[in-house]
């Protein structure tokens, strides 16, 4: 089986994560795995693991190039003649269904976000079969777009378990990222994801100023890369940390690649997202590496979190509740690795994935 898989760009986020592990996976079970995107670091990536990347421009929204991108796109799927091609993302989707009408290939769509209502983010329902990555994204599609039932599947977003093990990370990179922080001996409190006005990091570093008069040696841990657009932000972050008197407790760590072993090492994980995430893949991520984890109480992550177990919600921009709940899963013990390894892994991802590609 051939099978072409199509998102803006591959550069960071949980989308492009998941398109490369699944290239990794397929290209292990002997199917012929293609990429195509604008392009991106993480473009090497599909190569070096066996699959094929193809470099055409699925990124752009401007709609005067529209016509002449759906027809590059059209002659590279009759050249490849796939047996699938999987859209990620709303502008790849409309690329792929406009280029796929003459064309006729088996077509697949994941619903990866809560995009706004609107025909353009409709296309993500179009899908021969449509791939849900959360119980919650069901809903939200069947409520506002009606999309029956049966050409829906829900497939979580899969966790890598060789890569988020407890019992693989490098004990090096800890042994520096800590003295590199001056983390050691700390409460270490984290949060993981690409910084932007949509993960609330405000109400993060504020529950780390209340905290700070109960645990002295408490360190608020940002583990994120900054765009080019979102610098503005970063640069009030900074204002307030030092408003806040954190300059020695909060620490800015940038894109990081040992993910899990910053999990591994931290005493909570922090989601503070504002807008519902579709799945949560961090959250299962840091749960796998046995940390507990605090999340607003909305999206996919409700699926993940066993409340009392292994995390707890907090209302949205509630930073007085987001300090409680802190305290109160600090500590915790539980085999999160095990419960990620039933529910979450990269395993059931792809073989469902499979599935769905092979009921078509």
């Amino acid at each position: 089986m051939k099978i072409v898989q199509l998102l803006p760009e591959l550069n960071e986020g949980g989308v492009e994560r998941g398109v490369v592990e699944l290239s990794r996976e397929l290209v292990k079970q002997g199917y012929e795995s293609i990429v195509i995107s604008a392009g991106g670091k993480l473009a090497e990536q599909i190569e070096a693991e066996g699959g094929r990347h193809i470099m055409v421009d699925v990124c752009s929204k401007n709609i005067f190039t529209l016509p002449f991108r759906t027809a590059k796109l059209r002659s590279v799927l009759n050249d490849l003649k796939p047996d699938v091609i999987h859209a990620r993302s709303r502008v790849p989707a409309w690329l792929a269904y406009l280029a796929n009408k003459k064309l006729h290939l088996p077509f697949v769509t994941t619903v990866h976000g809560f995009n706004s209502v609107s025909p353009y983010s409709e296309v993500m329902t179009r899908g021969d079969r449509v791939i849900c990555v959360s119980g919650a994204i069901k809903r939200y599609i069947q409520q506002h777009y009606h999309t029956p039932d049966e050409k829906i599947t829900v497939i979580p977003r899969g966790i890598d378990l060789v890569k988020f093990n407890p019992q693989q990370v490098e004990r090096d990179f800890i042994q520096h990222f800590k003295e590199k922080y001056d983390l050691e001996g700390k409460l270490v409190v984290t949060t993981v994801g690409r910084i932007t006005q949509l993960k609330d990091l405000e109400t993060f570093i504020e529950a780390i100023a209340i905290l700070k008069e109960q645990f002295p040696h408490i360190a608020g841990v940002i583990v994120g890369g900054v765009r080019e657009d979102k610098k503005g932000y970063f640069t009030s972050l900074q204002a307030l940390v030092k408003e806040r008197g954190l300059e020695e407790m909060v620490h800015f760590t940038g894109s990081q690649s040992n993910v899990a072993e910053i999990y591994a090492l931290s005493d909570v994980v922090v989601s503070s997202s504002k807008k519902p995430e579709s799945f949560g893949r961090s959250v299962a991520e840091a749960i796998a590496m046995n940390t507990p984890v605090v999340a607003t109480g909305h999206g996919g992550v409700l699926d993940i979190i066993q409340e009392g177990v292994n995390g707890a919600f907090y209302p949205v921009g509630n930073s007085e509740m987001l300090a409680e709940k802190i305290v109160e899963v600090h500590g915790s013990v539980f085999d999160g690795y095990g419960y990620v390894k039933e529910h979450f892994s990269l395993e059931q991802m792809v073989e469902k994935t499979l599935a769905v590609y092979g009921s078509l």
